[in-house]
């Protein structure tokens, strides 16, 4: 097996730890799947470069699980970034009514030409970051309240045990 799908297949197996990890929390589905929810929340948010300082900020000011929140939050992540930062600005210019498409001058590199080079990109960036975080919520806390109040159902059924036989015969 090459080095790449190694480290593919470990990165798989500590998602699924994680997973695992939060299933098994011992709080309410309702509270795991707020803050799980509040992570997908703080994925879409334009406020990239701050993600884990706001699940760290949130587990701190409202108590939230840190494990919860991180899960929501590595939806985002190197494999998926490209797609949400494209459906980040996408969201935005379509509800904007903008139709141009970003363009980049490589020959300007000072600080001052990619400033204003984004800035003009800035505005439907943030709303549409804004609108999917509000959508990813709306849709990612009943999913994982579902998926809580299920696996913990069923794990709690599988790991009951059968009564033993009984002494008396007849």
């Amino acid at each position: 097996m090459s080095e790449r799908s190694n480290q593919s297949v470990r990165g798989t197996r500590s998602f699924r730890a994680l997973l695992r990890h939060v299933l098994h929390l011992q709080e309410p589905p309702r509270r795991t799947a707020l803050a799980f929810a509040v992570g997908v929340f703080i994925a879409f948010s334009p406020a990239y470069g701050l993600h884990t300082a706001l699940v760290a900020l949130c587990t701190w000011l409202f108590g939230l699980n840190f494990i919860a929140l991180l899960t929501g939050m590595l939806i985002n992540n190197p494999w998926t970034i490209i797609p949400i930062l494209g459906a980040t600005y996408w969201t935005g210019a379509f509800v904007l009514g903008r139709t141009d498409t970003p363009t980049f001058d490589w020959h300007d590199l000072s600080f001052s030409g990619i400033y204003d080079q984004i800035l003009p990109y800035a505005g439907p960036f943030m709303l549409g970051g804004l609108i999917l975080s509000v959508l990813g919520t709306l849709i990612s806390y009943p999913a994982a309240y579902f998926f809580i109040v299920k696996y913990r159902s069923e794990s709690s059924a599988s790991s009951a045990k059968p009564l033993p036989p009984s002494d008396s015969v007849g």
